[in-house]
């Protein structure tokens, strides 16, 4: 039972492979193949198979158990499964004969038999034999594997017979042959099946091979299988075949053609090793190794495949070789990168071609080398080639290694850098010549296509050679230039024509009628019509210049940061600073000064003696002086002295003050020059820069011949030196005195350095006292236009050059103080210096005492400017015309300098005005003393221009602007005591007249309720409480006030309209004289008891007449008349004419005029405008047509402030320089009196609701129906999301949102361009998340029915009274279902989005902030 259940064992066979062996001499060189055919089958991998089997072994590898003394080898077994899937194992045994390595004979072994007879042995026995597998095996055993022959015996089945089929080794082939014939004699005697192999095959020679085949076939049953070790072809096949030989129950064997074998052998490697290579390419890293890739690879089929097929060496080879691809890849990627990087270091480097063009490539690498760039483009490497060392794998390092450099490729890529540039300079110059062509064709204008131009360019040279890219490009730039520069003169023009915007109310929003007006007047310009075929341009540098002209801020100002205020800023915050910190390091602790540094300055000896009899009235060189004891240290300093300027301030002795004394006209004048020099040279000399505050003083020698004709003279001349060097003057004093100096002038003089010393240390008191604030006794404005041609340390030389020019207050950034004597008195003056936009609101509402105009001779736009400017300033204002040019030469040789110059001071005749000139060569009309005159004259006026200013105050109208100047300390002022509002706290609007951090003194807390103005009442006056102006200034409206209830009274008597209109003809034929000012109400009719007088609404009051009160201080009561307005509103200058300002005069005050009336220059100006707009009418139609537009607007000149020109030079009763013709008047009065009857009838009119117009250009979008905006697909109309879409993208944190208001400009600019272009994108428009929220708004505004219906106010009302809040919400709910559904959706959307923002808002910003 136990051997039926045991497993068939597969059958085993024994072949012994035989053939030629022996000696060298009876084999030859080699053998016939036998070793090798046998390691091929029995060991097939490419790894385990071995070429050389040697046969000569020393006597020891005789003996060990692999060969064990036998002349035959036991190779192992092989297990073999047939085409029957039956295996077998077949033994394999090579019969050898080994030679001795001493003898070269064969070793003696156990069988001494000769070769044929042992090799034919069917039995065989060797005990402990062990199996062969290379000749290192002999000796080394045990690091083989070691496998025993079975049993020590085998029992051979059949012989494989070896034939060598190649040349051979010193072997002739019949040899082999009659050798193997005796062989297989001898083997076919045992009855074994035998199998010829042909060996080598793959060194066939072909004879060889037929004569095998032809001994084979003389024999019965003998195969002859073709062979090769080497290609593995055919090996399997022999010693299958002879198994099936050996069992019977096998096939016959099928026997392959050795080409067709081979054939299918190499396709079998091709494919493996196909397969192989594509696995290797996976490797991308040339620094990869063959131990790390072959430990990855191991496992992989293909990789074992090749392996088994090729081996490990060659798998190697094919790795190294992929490896060196990989790195002369990455060399030649980075040649690549370096050739192509060579044409930019050749450029840097390399890049003139007036050096290079004949420089031979060596040469031009002579030249590389030296220069200072040359490490930034190239590196030199220690090892060269560069592609052999480590500089390879520094891939970061872009640097192109020197040696590169010397490669055939780099010398083309020079060659072709030169041509390059070549080539380049004749397209520039091509390019160039081009452009110049262009600029001589005159009739390109700004905005012109190329398309026009090309058919008058075509035929020239330089277009022909440019491209057309070229082209294109070259009339780009021109074009780019052109429209800049006409883009640069239409703004110059606009600024030229200064008049048309600068009438206008800083907050006003441009009519179309006044827009008309401007476009009418502009229109005549060549400048206006450069920009025609950029209309859209040209508009929105209109709007954007009117933009600035409403909200003129130095953020907003067109010329950048080039703006007046800032260069004006920064040059007082860096001047001033460094003057005041050098005077604190000078005069610290000066007012406790125990010490006194003193020069003496003077000739012929004058020094010494007043240092001596200086030293005679002192003891011990100390001086006692109103109670103190000073020490003096006096240094006389003489004309011949060496030391006057050289060494007059050194660390050791620092003077606080110099004594100038004189005895003659010579020693006056040495003094004037020896002062000049010295601060001349610290005025340079930044080192002696605190020497020209020294403090000086001058003091006149006493004459031996008291009677001298000589002292008045020099008595009078050393006050004009005095004045002009702002120092002291010590005369001599009256009597007579035996000495040239006497105690008094000695004690006067130390008192004013003292004084001076003091004065140095309070100006540079870090923190002003609150009676600092007020110590200016005179406030000038001075004005200059950004942009001029002249650096604003020009202007301010004259004051910054000056020893007496400190810092201003703490926050006046634009001011500065100056000290100065002013007839008898040291005066401080507040210089504030702004540009002419910012100025605007200071004229307007703050206490100026004077201006100091600034302009350019060298530019129109800057006397435009000017002209607007000075236009609107009182008459009673002292003014200083100021004009800046380099030389005076200019005035000779250029005409429009000359022209401009002549204008400024022709109008400067004309006002009664100071007029200079400023020239930036020169160094004397930097001086002070250039603005002396002016400053005297505004000192003599300072009295007047208060009481003015005080008068215009009480006639305050609702147009107010933030302070700028305090009220002055030294006029006279009324005591107000009203609260303060509420609303202080908020911030200010959101564009301020001058800017929010434009201030020149910091208001004191009783100026906030109320506001001046500068210009008068030219606007609708509304009175109110003072402290309610803070209201107007966050854009509030006022309380109603009520005035004080009418008393009837029996002593007061009202005019007679007779006599007001007798007065009005009076005044209209005779405008030039100055008419017998009648009293509208007798003092003595007044009631003293009351402020309040009897209205004049029957007499005076018609249809556009306000129903203001305004309040006119009565000086000979002093109390406060209030009086009914009696000003039509939508004219300028007729309040001067009207009721109120008659009651004024009637108490001997005259009402300021304004300069344009008393210059005809400004006054032609702005008539010329107007003519220019109205020259189809005449003058009277012209003042009908006026009125007509105005009288239907309800809101007057609120909702239009841009007044019509006529009302810019209308005559009036306070502009006695205008000429009125007598027929105009006439019937202007006629005009007036039936007026006046047709409005003493009360009319009552059903008060209708009409949505404000605020747009003045025709829309086809906004203004319309919300329905018409809408449809199924879109219920948002596209500018509602459009704005909500960029609010929320840009700025939906912003605090003020919609509570701030943007730039009214942008906002109709906004609106303007949607109307043009419904897919405009708000963000390329450049404006500010307000400016579209006040658009948005403004949508809602216009809409001609609210988005809330009016049939629901009065619900929600109602339901707003509802306490409950769930209750109140229901009825909400409610209310909003009965919304149109159009208006449901809209205000559905615009809530979310305000939900939002308030959301977004809170998460910032905490509950306190508001939208």
């Amino acid at each position: 039972m136990m051997a039926k259940n045991k497993e068939p064992r597969p059958p085993s066979y024994a072949v012994s492979v035989v053939g030629l062996s022996g000696t060298e001499k009876d084999k030859g060189n080699c053998g016939v193949g036998k070793s090798c055919l046998c390691n091929r089958f029995v060991r097939s991998k490419a790894d385990e198979y071995y070429l050389e089997h040697t046969s000569v072994l020393s006597t020891i590898d005789f003996g060990g158990r692999v060969v064990n003394n036998d002349h035959f080898l036991y190779w192992g077994d092989v297990t073999q499964s047939g085409e029957d899937g039956i295996e077998c194992r077949i033994h394999v045994i090579e019969q050898t004969e080994f030679i001795d390595d001493q003898t070269f004979l064969p070793h003696r072994s156990t069988n001494l038999q000769p070769y044929i007879k042992r090799a034919a042995a069917s039995k065989l026995q060797s005990a402990e034999k062990l199996m062969y597998i290379c000749t290192d095996q002999l000796g080394l055993e045990q690091d083989f594997e070691q496998k025993q022959m079975p049993e020590g015996k085998l029992s051979i089945d059949g012989f494989l017979l070896c034939i060598d089929v190649s040349q051979g080794c010193n072997r002739k082939f019949d040899d082999q042959l009659k050798f193997v014939n005796n062989l297989y004699i001898q083997l076919s005697k045992s009855k074994k099946p035998i199998i010829i192999a042909a060996t080598k095959c793959d060194e066939c020679v072909d004879h060889y091979l037929r004569e095998v085949q032809a001994f084979a076939s003389n024999k019965k049953n003998l195969v002859v299988v073709e062979t090769s070790a080497r290609f593995n072809v055919n090996v399997e096949t022999c010693f299958t075949a002879l198994v099936q030989m050996m069992d019977k129950t096998r096939g016959k064997p099928k026997i392959i053609p050795y080409l067709d074998a081979y054939k299918t052998q190499r396709q079998l490697v091709f494919t493996a090793t196909d397969k192989f290579e594509k696995l290797v390419q996976t490797v991308r890293d040339y620094h990869a190794t063959w131990k790390t890739v072959s430990n990855k690879l191991k496992n992989h089929p293909d990789y074992e495949e090749y392996i088994n097929l090729e081996g490990t060496k060659k798998a190697k080879n094919t790795f190294s070789k992929h490896i060196e691809q990989l790195k002369q890849e990455h060399i030649r990627k980075r040649k690549e990168e370096y050739i192509n990087a060579l044409p930019r270091a050749l450029n840097s480097l390399l890049s003139n071609l007036d050096e290079i063009e004949r420089l031979s490539w060596s040469e031009a690498l002579k030249v590389m080398e030296k220069r200072p760039d040359f490490q930034s483009c190239f590196v030199v490497l220690e090892k060269t080639p560069w592609d052999e060392t480590d500089h390879i794998d520094k891939v970061n390092d872009r640097r192109i290694p020197f040696d590169l450099l010397t490669t055939p490729e780099a010398e083309k890529v020079y060659k072709n850098h030169v041509q390059h540039l070549i080539s380049e300079k004749r397209r520039v110059e091509m390019k160039e010549k081009f452009k110049k062509t262009l600029e001589k064709i005159q009739f390109i204008s700004p905005g012109q296509p190329w398309e026009e131009v090309i058919c008058f360019v075509v035929e020239d040279e330089a277009f022909k050679y440019i491209t057309d890219a070229d082209s294109k490009e070259v009339y780009g730039r021109h074009q780019r230039e052109i429209v800049e520069k006409a883009k640069e003169e239409f703004q110059e023009m606009l600024f030229e024509h200064s008049e048309l915007f600068y009438d206008l109310d800083l907050n006003a929003t441009p009519s179309s009628d006044k827009m008309s007006e401007i476009h009418a007047v502009l229109s005549e310009e060549p400048r206006y019509k450069a920009l025609q075929k950029l209309a859209p341009d040209r508009e929105s540098l209109l709007l954007k210049h009117i933009g600035f002209v409403y909200h003129p801020t130095k953020e907003t100002c067109l010329s950048g940061q080039n703006c007046t205020d800032i260069k004006v800023e920064q040059l007082l915050a860096n001047s001033l600073v460094q003057q005041d910190h050098g005077r604190s390091n000078l005069y610290h602790d000066s007012a406790n000064i125990d010490k006194v540094n003193l020069f003496i300055l003077g000739k012929d000896g004058l020094a010494q003696e007043l240092a001596n009899e200086i030293r005679t009235q002192s003891t011990d060189d100390e001086y006692a002086l109103d109670g103190k004891i000073y020490e003096l240290d006096l240094r006389p300093v003489d004309a011949k002295s060496p030391y006057l300027l050289t060494q007059l301030w050194t660390s050791a002795f620092k003077p606080h003050g110099c004594f100038c004394v004189f005895n003659s006209i010579e020693s006056l004048n040495f003094i004037g020059e020896c002062i000049a020099k010295i601060r001349a040279e610290a005025s340079q000399i930044r080192r002696d820069k605190y020497m020209a505050n020294l403090p000086f003083t001058l003091i006149l020698a006493n004459q031996r011949d008291s009677v001298s004709k000589n002292l008045p003279i020099l008595r009078h001349q050393g006050q004009q030196l005095a004045n002009k060097l702002q120092c002291p003057f010590v005369d001599v004093p009256a009597g007579t005195y035996p000495r040239k100096f006497n105690e008094a002038q000695i004690k006067q003089a130390l008192r004013g350095v003292l004084e001076a010393v003091k004065h140095n240390f309070d100006v540079v008191s870090p923190v002003p006292t609150i009676k600092d604030l007020s110590e200016a006794d005179l406030r000038i404005v001075m004005c200059a236009m950004c942009g001029d041609p002249f650096s604003v340390d020009l202007i301010l030389s004259p004051f910054l050059d000056s020893h007496s020019c400190s810092a201003a207050q703490a926050g006046q950034n634009n001011s500065l103080m100056l000290d100065k004597i002013i007839g008898e008195k040291r005066r401080r003056i507040q210089i504030t210096i702004l540009s002419y936009h910012s100025s605007i609101g200071v004229r307007k509402d703050e206490l100026v005492h004077g201006y100091i105009l600034v302009y350019s001779a060298k530019r129109k736009a800057s006397m435009g400017m000017l002209r607007a400017f000075l236009s609107e300033v009182q008459d009673t204002i002292p003014v200083q015309l100021v004009a800046v040019t380099d030389s005076q030469a200019d005035f000779f040789e250029n005409e429009a300098i000359k022209e401009l110059m002549t204008e400024g001071e022709h109008i400067a005749t004309e006002i009664t005005a100071k007029f200079t000139a400023l020239y930036s060569l020169s160094q004397y009309h930097r001086q002070t003393e250039v603005f002396t005159l002016f400053f005297s004259d505004v000192l003599e006026k300072k009295n007047m221009i208060e009481s003015s200013y005080m008068s215009d105050s009480t006639r305050e109208t609702t147009h107010t602007s933030e302070d700028v100047f305090p009220r002055s300390p030294r006029g006279s002022s009324l005591d107000y005591n009203y609260p303060d509002s509420e609303d202080d706290a908020e911030g200010p609007p959101p564009y301020s007249p001058i800017g929010d951090d434009v201030r020149l003194l910091p208001a004191p807390s009783d100026r906030s309720k109320y506001r001046l103005d500068l210009e008068g009442n030219e606007y609708p006056v509304h009175s109110t409480p003072l402290n309610c102006h803070d209201h107007e200034r966050n854009h509030k409206v006022p309380p109603p006030i009520k005035p004080k209830p009418l008393v009837p009274r029996t002593n007061v008597k009202k005019l007679d309209p007779n006599l007001l209109k007798t007065i009005e003809a009076g005044i209209g034929k005779n405008p030039r004289k100055q008419p017998s000012r009648v009293p509208a109400a007798p003092p003595e009719d007044i009631d003293q008891s009351d402020n309040y007088a009897e209205p004049v609404d029957t007499i005076f009051k018609h249809k556009g007449f306000a129903d203001d009160i305004y309040a006119v201080p009565d000086d000979s009561q002093s109390r406060i008349i209030k009086v009914r307005n009696s000003i039509v509103i939508n004219t300028q200058g007729e309040e001067e004419n009207g009721f109120s300002d008659r009651i004024s005069k009637s108490h001997g005050e005259r009402r300021p005029s304004k300069y344009k009336y008393k210059s005809k220059t400004l006054f032609s100006k702005a008539k010329s405008y107007y003519r220019r707009t109205h020259s189809d009418a005449s003058d009277d139609e012209a003042f009908t047509t006026s009125k007509t537009k105005r009288k239907g607007r309800h809101r007057g000149s609120e909702e239009d402030p841009l007044l019509s020109p006529v009302e810019t030079w209308k005559g009036g009763i306070d502009n006695p320089a205008i000429t009125s013709d007598q027929e105009l008047d006439e019937k202007k009065m006629k005009k007036k009196t039936h007026k006046v009857k047709e409005d003493k009838k009360p009319k009552k009119k059903t008060k209708t609701f009409n949505p404000p117009i605020r747009r003045n250009w025709e829309s086809n979008y906004f203004g319309m129906p919300l329905q018409d905006l809408v449809t199924p697909e879109k219920p948002i109309p596209l500018f509602v999301e459009k704005c909500v879409q960029f609010i929320e993208d840009t700025g939906l944190c912003t605090e003020g949102l919609y509570r701030v208001s943007g730039n009214k400009t942008d906002q109709d600019n906004i609106q303007k361009q949607f109307d043009q272009d419904h897919n405009i994108s708000l963000e390329s428009m450049g404006v500010t998340v307000n400016a579209v929220a006040g658009a948005l708004k403004a949508f809602f505004a216009d809409l001609p029915d609210p988005l809330i219906p009016y049939s629901l106010h009065q619900e929600l009302l109602e339901t707003s009274k509802i306490i409950d809040k769930t209750e109140r919400l229901h009825e909400l709910k409610e209310i909003v279902k009965k919304f149109h559904p159009v208006n449901y959706d809209v205000f559905k959307y615009v809530i979310t989005h305000l939900n939002r923002s308030s959301v977004e808002i809170l998460n910032i910003g905490g509950p306190n902030t508001k939208p």
